[in-house]
């Protein structure tokens, strides 16, 4: 039995100033880089080590995941960056303010935009978009490795660990439009040498 253990990026900077991120490559904040700190150190506690970590390409679930590493002593980790991981592509609102957005569009629209499965913003991906590139990958790359008992850490974003939760627990859309995935909080899960989840614990 092997674990896959997910953990959303730090607080970045477009967090902080309440901004839609998307793809641009924003960094995390010092509160990001202690919350990353502090769930490296909560992995140690656990007695987990890692086999292999997987990233996005975009250098804020990068930075996360190297200070999370530091803490564990694993700096060497052989680590694999793919976009398939990064964050939902925001198209037309990415850079924008929530709050002027939610005014500008109303905070139903937004609430669509942002929680729905299968509803896109303006130029951008729905939540099943971003499913339909991160779980080939997660299919082909990450979940073999936890099927042959190996333990693996994927550093990256909120919708693209979403896509991988809404499968890893067989959720329903409905139930996937009220996850929110806290910054920095791993979710650790066992895998059976099916694929199939046997326990969940959040730290």
């Amino acid at each position: 039995m092997g674990k896959v253990v997910l953990v959303r990026h730090g607080q970045s900077q477009w967090n902080l100033e309440n901004r839609f991120t998307g793809w641009v490559d924003v960094p995390i904040t010092p509160l990001g880089a202690q919350e990353a700190e502090r769930a490296g150190k909560a992995l140690k506690a656990q007695g987990l080590a890692f086999e292999k970590a997987y990233t996005s390409e975009l250098q804020r679930a990068q930075q996360t995941l190297k200070i999370m590493l530091e803490q564990l002593g694993q700096q060497s980790l052989p680590t694999e960056k793919d976009k398939a991981l990064n964050e939902r592509h925001y198209g037309d609102l990415q850079g924008l303010n929530k709050a002027e957005t939610a005014k500008k569009y109303g905070d139903q629209q937004v609430h669509v935009w942002r929680r729905s499965y299968d509803v896109r913003p303006p130029g951008g991906e729905s939540l099943e978009d971003t499913a339909k590139r991160t779980l080939p990958y997660f299919d082909s790359k990450i979940l073999p490795e936890a099927k042959a008992g190996r333990d693996v850490l994927v550093a990256a974003h909120g919708n693209s660990l979403r896509a991988i939760v809404m499968e890893l627990e067989k959720l329903t859309r409905e139930q996937i439009m009220a996850l929110n995935i806290d910054t920095c909080r791993p979710i650790v899960y066992d895998v059976d040498a099916e694929g199939r989840v046997t326990s969940k614990v959040v730290l």
